[in-house]
Parts: C-alpha cells; sequence; structure tokens
C-alpha cells in the first residue's frame, strides 16, 4: 500500500533571543493511502505546528515530509503552493468561509486558484456540495448557514480538488453532538467513496476511537495509544 504521508525526522524549534523552544522533536509518522488516522494530545503539545509543516503551511527545523513520493520542503515557495493545492486539503473547526461568497462560490474556490474554468469549478463545486447533502443550500450565504451546514461547507472545499490526504483539525470541536456525529459519518463515507486519507487532530476521545489508527502527540513525538 502506498503512503500519501510520510514524516522522517521531523523537528521544529522557535528561538527567542537565545533561548530555543523544541515543539517537534525527530516525530516520525506514516499514513496509508485511504486511511482514518486520528492524532490527540494536550493543549500546546504541538499539534497545530504538526499541521502545519504536514501541509506544507511551515517548514521543519530539521527532517522530511514526503506526500505521494515527493519531499514537499525541498520544493520552492510557488511548487509547494501549487502542489498543496492539489494534493492536500484542509478543514478548521472554525470553518473559516468568506463570508461574502455563497456555498458553491466557496468551494469552487480553490479550483479557480488552480486555473480552472469558472464553468467547471462552479459544476464541480455543485457536484461535491450535493455529495456533502448540500444541493439545496448552494446559493446561500455562510450567514444564512447552520453550524453543522458550514462544516459540511468547508468539508466540501477540502475535497473538491480530489486531494490525496486532508488535514482536519478538531472538525467537529465547535458541533454540538448529534452534528458531530453526522459530520463524522460524512467523513467516513467520503473515504470510502473518495479514497482520501484523512489525518485529524482531536480533542475527542470518542471520536478519535471511531477512526481506524489514533496516535498521541505527546513530548514532540507521535506514540501508539495505550
Amino acid at each position: 500500500m502506498n503512503n500519501s504521508l510520510l514524516c522522517k525526522g521531523v523537528t521544529k524549534s522557535y528561538f527567542n533571543g537565545k533561548h530555543e523552544t523544541k515543539v517537534l522533536k525527530g516525530l516520525e509518522l506514516s499514513v496509508d493511502e485511504g486511511e482514518l488516522l486520528a492524532i490527540v494530545g494536550s493543549s500546546g503539545c504541538g499539534k497545530s505546528t504538526f499541521l502545519h509543516i504536514a501541509g506544507v503551511l511551515d517548514t521543519p527545523t530539521s527532517g522530511e515530509v514526503v506526500i505521494n513520493g515527493v519531499d514537499v520542503h525541498a520544493l520552492s515557495d510557488n511548487e509547494r503552493a501549487k502542489f498543496r493545492n492539489k494534493h492536500i486539503g484542509f478543514i478548521y473547526q472554525f470553518h473559516h468561509l468568506m463570508m461574502e461568497f455563497t456555498a458553491v462560490e466557496n468551494v469552487a474556490m480553490p479550483l479557480l486558484i488552480r486555473g480552472d474554468s469558472p464553468k467547471k469549478a462552479e459544476e464541480r463545486a455543485e457536484a461535491m456540495l450535493d455529495k456533502v447533502g448540500l444541493s439545496h443550500r448552494l446559493k446561500h450565504l455562510p450567514s444564512e448557514l447552520s453550524g453543522g451546514e458550514r462544516q459540511r461547507v468547508a468539508i466540501a472545499r477540502a475535497l473538491v480538488t480530489e486531494p490525496s490526504i486532508v488535514l482536519a483539525d478538531e472538525p467537529t470541536g465547535n458541533l454540538d453532538f448529534d452534528t458531530a456525529e453526522q459530520i463524522y459519518q460524512l467523513l467516513r463515507e467520503l473515504n470510502r467513496t473518495v479514497k482520501t486519507s484523512f489525518v485529524i487532530v482531536t480533542h475527542d476521545l470518542v471520536l478519535a476511537a471511531k477512526m481506524d489508527r489514533q496516535l498521541r502527540l505527546d513530548h514532540g513525538q507521535l506514540k501508539a495509544m495505550v
């Protein structure tokens, strides 16, 4: 089975003058194609730092991040941006939708950025919104949608480019129990049908237990849950 994501000896340090804070300390990770992985950990343990590095939004101090066989941090800034747009999707706890654009316009945005025609981008966005059960809300603004519907739009936006891997930061953290369960079922169904790998960072142990595999980020390294 192919790896969607491979992290080899990843470290990340921040410096304040001469003082060094080590956040990631030789982190190792292999995510299989189509795998659903949960990563849990306490606040401040480095989960967001890990996601930013895995998502090619930040660079490691040392180590390698390989996605689909490509050492992403060896790419130029422009190449990284194009790679991220094509291969990586992001879902956040707070949806980060553009409030002045409709649901279909929000979902079409990554396609327009990569150069798809407006017509093709809109058609693909509509098809993805239909997959997440929002075909009746295409023209609604985020302010006209419920919290769960906004998160569905965010999931559609993350998946519309058919990425190899989706990185999710507390995707159900701002939702009530019933809506969170619906979002989980949606992620599971999309994982089955689209074959995208999901790496889900969460405090929610109930959600984590439903994933294929669970790891804990502890003292800058990923360890098996016990």
